[in-house]
């Protein structure tokens, strides 16, 4: 049965990885190549790298290229700094699943739970959902960065235009004086700007790759002033006043609402570890759940018990991620 239900996981994989593609398709084209050329990893790729690429991955590229796939993934990559192709980032997420059973099943020679079908299947589905769930965290922490560095930054940008400089001037000081992130994201603009893209465009291009609402709210009043005139200056502080502000109410907020979410953590994730510990440890305690009868609907009464439990579990957790989730 084993080698049935490894076929089955594997097929199951590359038909969700292909709905994922799908799904995360946009318009590419020119403004692919121009994230690619305006990327600090666009002006260091050479012919000659492109020649020592593996056939599959260039035959991937290729069709991802031809049916305008990569253009959201390429902008998820580089909101999470990931120095990958789209093409190589898929491949990553068609292999993972696979290496995790793999290495669970080679584990399992001295565990030998882990050999059993249930269980690798769920390792299965882990390896499947780790990608994802790695890019997210380098999205989140890089985001987080980002938000922390940015009122300092707003605050040398009205300095800077305060001493007679430039709005360019002033995005090229940034790159030199800020740390990462900001300095290569900011980068990244002055390089659009000098294959020709407009200023407008190239702050939209930067609030699109960060996806932070404090830049939106900098790059539109940018905007507005460009169009309307006035104080850029002024209007900077102001926003560097606002944004430092809602930094320090969110940092108070997450203190005060700690227990509560990690209550929820505690809720959720105590019951489903109990319960893989004493499948790894005794998994005879497990099995009666799985044997029928008795059983519902034709399915055995454990495992319809055990499902009534997943999701009670399921909502109860985002009840409370909803009320501890305070908009600032």
């Amino acid at each position: 049965m084993l080698p049935f239900v490894i076929a089955g996981l594997a097929a199951g994989a590359v038909l969700l990885i292909a709905i994922g593609v799908a799904m995360s398709g946009g318009s590419g084209g020119v403004s692919s190549r121009l994230e690619r050329y305006a990327s600090a990893r666009g002006q260091e790729s050479s012919d000659g790298d492109e020649e020592k690429e593996s056939v599959v991955m260039a035959g991937l590229s290729r069709v991802m290229e031809t049916q305008d796939l990569s253009a959201r993934p390429s902008t998820e990559l580089a909101r999470a700094d990931l120095k990958l192709r789209p093409a190589e980032f898929v491949a990553f997420w068609i292999a993972c699943p696979f290496v995790f059973v793999a290495f669970a099943f080679i584990v399992g020679f001295v565990i030998p739970t882990l050999q059993n079908p249930i269980a690798l299947a769920l390792i299965f589905a882990v390896g499947a959902y780790f990608p994802r769930f790695y890019l997210r965290f380098r999205q989140g922490r890089r985001l987080r960065a980002f938000g922390q560095q940015l009122p300092d930054t707003i605050t040398l940008l009205a300095n800077s235009l305060r001493a007679g400089s430039s709005f360019l001037q002033g995005i090229e000081l940034v790159t030199r004086e800020a740390r990462p992130p900001i300095s290569e994201e900011f980068e990244h603009v002055v390089r659009e700007m000098a294959l020709g893209v407009a200023l407008q465009p190239a702050l939209n291009n930067l609030a699109r790759r960060v996806a932070s609402e404090d830049l939106e709210l900098m790059v539109t009043a940018i905007n507005i002033q460009s169009q309307v005139g006035g104080n850029l200056a002024t209007v900077l502080d102001s926003i560097a006043y606002t944004i430092r502000e809602r930094i320090r109410i969110q940092g108070e907020i997450q203190t005060l609402t700690a227990m509560q979410r990690y209550s929820g953590y505690v809720i959720t994730l105590l019951p489903v570890g109990l319960a893989g510990i004493l499948f790894l440890i005794s998994p005879t305690y497990i099995v009666p759940m799985l044997q029928r009868p008795p059983e519902i609907f034709g399915l055995p009464t454990g495992m319809i018990f055990f499902g009534i439990g997943l999701i009670s579990m399921g909502v109860g957790y985002l009840l409370i991620r909803r009320i501890v989730d305070i908009k600032v």
